[in-house]
């Protein structure tokens, strides 16, 4: 029992630290594009 909760504390160790060097290696970049939408203005 202490084997398989020795190796799911492990298992979580090394995922955080592979999912921290993914936030700061990876591309996480947003696409960007120009949006340009016409508006109507009502001055009544």
């Amino acid at each position: 029992m202490v084997t398989l909760l020795k190796l799911i504390a492990i298992l979580l160790v090394l995922g955080a630290i592979g999912l921290t060097g993914y936030a700061y290696l990876g591309d996480l970049t947003p696409e960007q594009r120009e949006v340009v939408q016409p508006v109507t203005l009502d001055a009544n």
